[in-house]
C-alpha cells in the first residue's frame, strides 16, 4: 500500500514543501523539491532522521553554572531524548575549552558531545 509523507526542507531559505511517496518502506517518489538537496533531505528524513543535540550541562568551579554543549554531528532522532537525559545528569569541572569533548561517543553513536564555548 502506498503512503505519503510530508516534509519541509530546511536546507535553504526556500523551505520547499516535500511530498515523499513510499510503499513497504521503499521510496517511490519525492515531489516538491526545487533542487537535489531537497530530494536527498526527504529521503534521509524518511529513512534515517538525524538531529543535532544542543543542551547544557552543569559546571563545577566555573564562571557560570551551566555550559552549552552540542553534538559534533547529528545523531539518530530516536536517541535525542535519551542523550539529553544522560547529559542532564553530567557535571563537568571548569575550566573548559571551546570544542573540548565533554562526552565521547554518546549512546554508542560515534558522535562526541563538545563544549560550544570556553568557560573559565
Amino acid at each position: 500500500m502506498k503512503k505519503t509523507h510530508n516534509y519541509t526542507c530546511i536546507n535553504c531559505p526556500l523551505s520547499c514543501a516535500l511530498e515523499l511517496t513510499e510503499e513497504n518502506g521503499e521510496v517511490l517518489e519525492v515531489k516538491g523539491a526545487d533542487c537535489k538537496v531537497g530530494q536527498k533531505y526527504a529521503r534521509e528524513e524518511f529513512e534515517n532522521p538525524r538531529r543535532v543535540v544542543s543542551t547544557t550541562v552543569r559546571v563545577e568551579g566555573g564562571a557560570l553554572p551551566l555550559l552549552p554543549v552540542v553534538s559534533a554531528a547529528p545523531i539518530p532522532k530516536a536517541l535525542v531524548r535519551d542523550a539529553v537525559r544522560m547529559l542532564s545528569k553530567l557535571t563537568v569541572n571548569a575550566p573548559v575549552a571551546d570544542g573540548q569533548v565533554i562526552y565521547p561517543d554518546i549512546l554508542g553513536t560515534g558522535v562526541d558531545i563538545i563544549a560550544s564555548r570556553p568557560l573559565p
